[in-house]
């Protein structure tokens, strides 16, 4: 990998009770040029129209495509990424979300936050995803 990866789990391990399986760590140390992803919702990039209003899992699945594709205008790739947080408005999702998460960043172990707030931008979204990634050295 071109980051090192510090304590190393997976959530199946960590949290038996809520049937997840994602790869995570405490630590990444990256090297290269770094980029910051802005929260990422279910939207269309192109056409700003909304995807899945009232389904978490469409929402999720759009705002981590839309992380996936400004990831590679960017010149980085999911692979690259060292930290998401994840804003949940209901603690009910976390698992729907958590699944979804995991099943775009298996094997990619990044520092992740979970947050869950009272409101996002605007009614209709459920969840938002930010990241940080880097540009490796070549």
């Amino acid at each position: 990998m071109a980051h090192t990866r510090i304590r190393k789990f997976n959530t199946k391990d960590t949290y038996p009770e809520q049937n997840l399986d994602n790869d995570l760590c405490q630590v990444v140390l990256a090297r290269g040029t770094m980029v910051f992803v802005r929260g990422q919702i279910g939207q269309d990039l192109d056409t700003s129209a909304n995807v899945g209003v009232g389904d978490v899992k469409a929402q999720t699945e759009q705002a981590m495509a839309n992380i996936k594709m400004l990831l590679e205008e960017a010149g980085s790739e999911l692979d690259h990424i060292t930290k998401i947080t994840i804003y949940l408005i209901d603690p009910r999702y976390r698992e729907d979300v958590y699944r979804i998460v995991g099943k775009w960043l298996k094997g990619v172990y990044p520092v992740s936050t979970g947050i869950v707030v009272s409101a996002l931008a605007r009614p209709e979204w459920l969840v938002e995803i930010d990241a940080t990634a880097v540009i490796p050295d070549a």
